[in-house]
């Protein structure tokens, strides 16, 4: 009767724990970082007139990008970067492990909760953008920049787009970039941590200085599409409202109205 009492207290003990050894994981553990807190990377090559603000505050800025996370809806509602023509590279990279975000306080969705929803995993700023170092591919690998993307669109459509910002960064020597999904209400949602699956996908691309800067924004559906890329150019203003984001903040009124307000290709060759 004492042992199997015994065995009992035991058996209540390692349940707790394992439990509370749980509760520590989830809530305590960091991973494995790709960033290099001594790299320059970002904080040196963007204009502040470029970024966007944030609607949560929960700005992280790693070597090579910029984002803000939005916790309501596990990823980011903006990630943002510098394109140079010198980042286009062809080093064949190994392909790292998407890891949680250190550096999101919230923490950022485990890649698990896209494991068979049938979405991809959706890199917001490309993997291809960053071939020149290894660690500029693989902070690309963070959780806080993927979002659910149709495999369709990701393949087709949105890709189309990317390779076309590429070409531009070439083209001109020096782009900049904010891309993300509209987080709206009513979304559909994958994997434990209810990770939303954007209806759409915007990305926004601006060349040139504070004074002759000029912008093409494009927002698309998040399915298969053979239209041209230039069938979904949008004003800058129709992503500001959908997603409560004011891009170019930091410019003048007068500069944010000449190029927000209207659709644009004049100077970007397709």
């Amino acid at each position: 009767m004492r042992k199997s009492y015994s065995n009992k207290t035991i058996y209540s003990v390692l349940m707790l724990i394992c439990v509370v050894g749980f509760w520590l994981f989830e809530n305590f553990y960091t991973p494995a970082t790709y960033s290099d807190k001594n790299s320059e990377g970002l904080k040196k090559e963007v204009s502040k007139y470029l970024m966007p603000t944030s609607t949560t505050g929960s700005i992280v800025e790693h070597s090579y990008y910029s984002l803000s996370y939005n916790e309501a809806y596990e990823q980011a509602e903006w990630v943002a970067y510098k394109l140079d023509k010198k980042d286009l590279t062809y080093e064949d990279r190994k392909r790292p492990y998407f890891i949680e975000d250190p550096m999101v306080k919230t923490k950022s969705a485990d890649w698990r909760n896209y494991k068979g929803s049938g979405y991809d995993r959706g890199h917001l700023c490309p993997a291809g953008d960053r071939r020149f170092s290894k660690q500029a591919y693989d902070e690309t690998f963070y959780t806080s920049n993927i979002s659910p993307q149709d495999r369709e669109f990701n393949a087709g459509i949105w890709n189309k787009l990317e390779m076309k910002t590429r070409y531009w960064a070439k083209k001109y020597g020096s782009i900049f970039v904010i891309t993300g999904g509209v987080l709206e209400n009513g979304l559909e949602e994958i994997g434990e941590e209810d990770v939303a699956v954007p209806d759409y996908f915007y990305k926004i691309i601006a060349k040139g200085e504070k004074d002759n800067l000029s912008v093409v924004a494009f927002l698309m559906k998040n399915k298969e599409s053979s239209s041209s890329i230039k069938q979904f150019l949008v004003p800058v203003d129709v992503i500001e409202k959908r997603t409560g984001i004011d891009f170019f903040a930091a410019l003048s009124k007068e500069k944010q109205d000449k190029i927000e307000r209207k659709v644009t290709s004049s100077g970007w060759k397709f």
